[in-house]
């Protein structure tokens, strides 16, 4: 049955079965849904636009609590927003103030979107039985599922912005058009149109012309004008009545007569050169397709698909309707073709200008969708659809129908998941320990996100600190002078207002004068001269809280577009990379070292081999206790005279940090310039810039801009490791963005800066990387969190003496190296063997993960005068496989190593050794 053809009775052919009647929702069972689905809008959906902050929740805190922001648009020389719009949600909020669970601001914020969501529910159901009794129960469940799924009523239906009022009172105009039950009610139709109009967006009123135009059809075609010009006065005057009350409301806070409507349509529509809506920018003419096909999805094509299958059914059909329901339908579904023409065509475009023609999109698409249903459900012999069997049709009518279901509810999600903090931050400063730390919370380049002052304590307020945004900022309402109730801020001429965008510096306040700072730091935005990173000024500031915020320039299409969980399976390309969140994690004071002595105290033996037959290929990892992060020996001296030589003489070949990793390497020299001190206080002082070392009379200031060197660099002279950090990516993959490789032996911090990890490791031919280790490392990296620091040990055997290069293998400068351009069969006095204890951890400031690798550094002949040392390592040789064994060059020194291995265990069993208790005195790596 064609959905504007109710009434109209046909006998079926006998050859069709009789149709069953199609299933309906009960108005009560319909308003329940909606309005869950706006009260959870209500609770988690961030705000999108900072006008419906400053244009709307600030004048409404001025309203309630007599102080709030001011834009330009409220001056009195411009009053071109509504005092009697904002009054009506200001009388909601004090009326709220009477229920004795609303005790704070941030309740009443609360309050009101879902009082929002209620006023919004209520006009939904409205149209939903409008659309149920006088058109098809079945189009009115689609308008319901198109309503409640889509993400652009997720945002709508509970914005507080004229728009959104708008889009109330177009289903209220919209049911009371489309219901001709008992009559015409044009006058009532006019009335909530011209409320839409008024009090909230003069534009919406373009809205009502299809029905004006259809009702002018029919009276001048059946002769009945007289009464559509009653019906037309009717409406007018009830709107002229809703206009006086809105001037008389406005003329009384502004004390002067205005027309906010008028004044509105001037502005946008008249102003030109530097004034305007052009100036805030333009969108090119495909904005709204690619807005409205991401907020509503498969219903946005059939919205647009709607008149051109009622004209294809009602000829294909031969006219199985009357020509005046043709018309009813052409009207209904007209409304919203004409708002997306209108606002197409316009060069500034944003989300909000389509939110009164939402409903409009809805129904239509739930009109295409029944169309295209009752043809796809035909059982008529003559159909080709009659063909398909039922159950095909079932499954692919559900797939489509949850598909776009999920999709819409997975974008919503996807929204809520990524963009709410601004809702949460502010929550601590409502908690009774920071009552007394009140005052002025700033905002810098996150002014735009500011959610209004009805989320902050009663005695604190927002200030403006500069940034790089050069527009104008909004200033404050002056505070009441003569009485509460006389709202002289609303008519006193705020001073620096201008219609321009012009900048205006008496909107800002110095940083120093802010008791708190709100502030992001996102690795795709490096920091400015205006917009430092005052997140790692922790000796300004002191971190109150912290919330995870998408990066979305950094995060793929699919992942901005729609809810991505985190799991293993999904591509790392497709999943969101998220701003690191810092960690409120401080590593535990480290005491000092038993009787360290820079000349005394031995490097440990580390001996990390195993007994073959077999070689396993693992990560290795075991947990790192804080006091054992960085070891310092009495080796330490002639590590730092070599480090010292290597950075003279290679610069950037071996120290080396990149832009946006800079932040990381200042944490990691703070990390540094508190625990050596602790751990070795003999060798360090700890000073207010940052660190002395008492042995070379260095002193290392970490405060100072810029820094004396690299800061990997400054890093490197305080250890005897080398040292990397590694940065994640929206990609998700790490990669080797600062290194201080200075004693490496095998490999090049310029080979491999730049690097993601999974490379770093393929490019070295590291064995069993891609088959054992990758996944692992991979996933290791992504959950290693700051207070779980690990540790892994390895080693290699080298046929030359050089600690920091290993010359046996090529000029440290050359192109093609490698064991194959090694000596073979070296002597073993020249075998030395290298062991690298590495420690990993995550930064919780910046995220970086710190590689920390030091190396110890032995002859051969001297660790294999330890007991047990030889066989062990014979053994461990000989289990390497032939993968491990090219990556160690055992080739080129295996028989010589192996024979003296072999001997020298040989003459400690002669001595004696007990073979059978090796293991009970040793634990690995030692």
């Amino acid at each position: 049955m064609p959905p504007f053809a109710k009434s109209a009775a046909t006998a079926a052919p006998p050859s069709v079965p009789e149709q069953r009647p199609p299933p309906q929702l009960k108005s009560k069972a319909a308003f329940l849904i909606f309005f869950a689905a706006n009260v959870i809008a209500a609770l988690f959906s961030p705000i999108q636009d900072c006008d419906e902050v400053f244009n709307y929740w600030e004048p409404t805190h001025y309203l309630n609590h007599g102080h709030g922001l001011q834009t330009w648009e409220y001056s009195p020389q411009y009053a071109i927003r509504s005092w009697a719009y904002t009054g009506m949600h200001a009388a909601v909020i004090e009326l709220g103030r009477l229920l004795p669970f609303l005790t704070n601001k941030t309740h009443r914020f609360y309050f009101l979107r879902i009082v929002l969501g209620f006023i919004c529910a209520s006009c939904e159901t409205k149209l939903f039985s409008i659309i149920s009794k006088t058109l098809n129960p079945r189009v009115a469940i689609f308008f319901l599922m198109a309503m409640v799924s889509s993400p652009g009523m997720y945002h709508a239906s509970i914005a507080y912005l004229p728009s959104s009022f708008a889009m109330y009172t177009t289903m209220l105009g919209f049911s009371a058009f489309m219901n001709w039950t008992g009559g015409m009610r044009t006058a009532q139709g006019i009335f909530w149109f011209a409320v839409g109009t008024l009090l909230g967006w003069p534009f919406a009123g373009a809205l009502v012309f299809p029905f004006v135009f259809e009702e002018l059809f029919l009276a001048v075609t059946t002769g009945q004008v007289l009464p559509f010009i009653k019906r037309m006065l009717d409406g007018t005057f009830r709107s002229i009545f809703v206009l006086l009350v809105q001037v008389g409301i406005d003329t009384y806070f502004y004390r002067k007569l205005v027309f906010v409507p008028l004044n509105i349509v001037l502005y946008n529509v008249f102003s030109g050169g530097s004034r305007g809506p052009d100036i805030y920018g333009v969108e090119p003419w495909h904005f709204y397709i690619r807005n409205l096909a991401l907020n509503f999805n498969s219903w946005f094509f059939l919205a647009m698909a709607a008149l051109p299958l009622l004209l294809l059914q009602h000829f294909a059909s031969k006219s199985i309707f009357s020509h005046q329901a043709l018309l009813r339908g052409i009207t209904f579904l007209s409304p919203f073709y004409l708002w997306l023409a209108i606002f197409t065509l316009q060069p500034h475009k944003e989300e909000r200008f389509m939110y009164p023609a939402y409903p409009a999109l809805a129904f239509n698409a739930a009109t295409s969708l029944h169309i295209i249903l009752a043809n796809f459900g035909s059982v008529d012999p003559r159909s080709l659809f009659s063909k398909i069997p039922a159950q095909v049709k079932l499954l692919l009518v559900s797939a489509f129908v949850l598909a776009t279901f999920n999709i819409g509810v997975l974008r919503t999600i996807g929204t809520m998941t990524a963009y709410s903090a601004p809702l949460s931050v502010y929550k601590p400063l409502q908690q009774q320990s920071f009552t007394h730390q009140r005052g002025f919370i700033c905002l810098g380049k996150e002014w735009y996100r500011f959610p209004s002052s009805y989320l902050l304590p009663e005695d604190t307020r927002p200030r403006f600190i500069k940034s790089e945004f050069s527009g104008l900022l909004p200033g404050e309402f002056n505070e009441h002078i003569s009485g509460y109730a006389t709202f002289d801020g609303a008519y006193l001429m705020p001073t620096a207002m201008n219609d321009e965008n012009i900048e205006d510096p008496g909107k800002y306040t110095h940083v120093d004068n802010c008791n708190y700072l709100v502030d992001s730091r996102i690795p795709s935005m490096p920091a400015t001269e205006k917009e430092p990173d005052y997140m790692s000024d922790t000796k300004t500031w002191e971190k109150v809280t912290c919330q995870s915020f998408l990066d979305a320039s950094s995060t793929s299409t699919i992942g901005r577009l729609i809810w991505v969980p985190n799991w293993p399976f999904i591509p790392a390309r497709f999943r969101r990379t998220w701003v690191w969140t810092p960690v409120d994690f401080k590593r535990p004071p480290a005491p000092p070292y038993p009787n360290w002595s820079l000349t005394d105290t031995k490097p440990l033996p580390y001996r990390p081999f195993r007994h073959g037959p077999k070689y396993n290929i693992t990560l290795g990892l075991r947990n790192m206790h804080w006091d054992e992060w960085i070891e310092l020996d009495n080796d330490y001296m002639k590590y730092h005279a070599e480090k010292a030589r290597r950075i003279a003489e290679r610069g950037a070949k071996c120290c080396r940090t990149a832009p946006e990793a800079f932040d990381g390497a200042v944490e990691l020299l703070e990390e540094l310039c508190s625990y050596l001190p602790q751990r070795y206080p003999t060798l360090y002082t700890k000073t207010d810039v940052g660190i002395d070392n008492l042995a070379t009379g260095e002193t290392f200031n970490i405060v100072s801009r810029p820094l004396k060197e690299d800061p990997m660099a400054l890093a490197a002279r305080l250890v005897q490791d080398d040292v990397a950090l590694m940065f994640e990516r929206p990609d998700g993959q790490y990669y080797l963005l600062a290194g201080a490789i200075l004693l490496a032996g095998f490999w090049r911090l310029s080979d491999k800066f730049g690097m993601p990890l999974s490379e770093i490791h393929t490019s070295g031919d590291v064995p069993g990387f891609r088959s054992q280790l990758e996944k692992s490392m991979l996933r290791f990296f992504r959950r290693v969190q700051p207070q779980s620091p690990v540790l892994r040990n390895n080693y290699f055997i080298q046929v030359d003496d050089g600690l920091a290069w290993s010359e046996s293998i090529g000029d440290e400068d050359a192109e093609g190296i490698g064991w194959f351009s090694a000596e073979k069969d070296r002597a073993v006095a020249q075998h030395m063997f290298r062991s690298e204890r590495q420690s990993l951890r995550r930064l919780p400031r910046s995220g970086a993960v710190v590689f920390t690798i030091r190396t110890y550094f032995l002859p051969v002949t001297d660790i294999c005068e330890e007991p047990y040392v030889p066989g062990r390592l014979a053994s461990a040789v000989r289990s390497w496989g032939d993968d491990v064994g090219r990556y160690k060059g055992r080739e080129r020194y295996g028989d010589v190593l192996l024979e003296y291995l072999d001997r020298k265990h040989e003459e400690q069993v002669r001595a004696g050794l007990d073979l059978e208790g090796e293991e009970e005195g040793r634990r690995y790596p030692f």
